[in-house]
């Protein structure tokens, strides 16, 4: 089983490599955000108190972002591997996918880091509010987002860095380019 996260920050173009990579390789894509998203559209007591969260642009607790992710991992033992959109967002988080007592069956093989410059993320999303009518991509939730991502998913770099799994991928190049690289990145491991 490989397992990658996909690093960058918001608009970055992790959800579009994420599908490729899944349907190029067969893994499973596991997208936090798109979790999140059936669990508001079904309105379940996880989904209407996470949509509280999201609308304010903040990121929702560990517990409950990690069971959702361990429940579907489960669910999809059989997995040639899995690539990680949206998690972890936080040194805590990175912790806690490490802890064999959590997720024992489960090795982070490489973290995957889409590289887009700040002006180019604020650009992305607000565009793909406007294709997507996403709810959570307002410009102040974009700014909250951006800063939170700084401020508490950024460490993540060199978290994994010291561990020797980061692979920084030009993330301002077009989607075949990006894309090309990445498969590069996986090939070589």
């Amino acid at each position: 089983m490989t397992n990658i996260v996909l690093f960058g920050a918001p608009g970055s173009g992790k959800g579009t490599q994420a599908k490729l990579i899944a349907e190029k390789f067969g893994f499973d894509h596991v997208s936090t955000g798109d979790l999140f998203r059936y669990e508001i559209s079904h309105k379940t007591p996880l989904g209407l108190k996470a949509q509280e969260i999201i609308n304010r642009g903040d990121l929702c607790p560990d517990d409950i972002t990690l069971g959702m992710l361990n429940n579907h991992i489960q669910k999809h033992s059989d997995s040639k591997g899995f690539i990680f959109d949206g998690v972890p967002r936080t040194i805590k988080q990175a912790e806690m996918l490490d802890d064999k007592n959590l997720f024992k069956d489960l090795n982070i093989d490489m973290v995957l880091y889409l590289y887009v410059e700040m002006e180019e993320v604020e650009r992305r999303i607000l565009k793909r509010a406007q294709i997507e009518n996403r709810a959570d991509d307002t410009p102040e939730t974009v700014k909250s987002r951006v800063a939170n991502f700084f401020e508490q998913t950024m460490p993540l770099e060199e978290y994994y860095n010291k561990q020797g799994k980061v692979i920084r991928i030009d993330g301002m190049q077009d989607i075949e380019h990006v894309f090309a690289d990445i498969c590069k990145a996986i090939e070589g491991r």
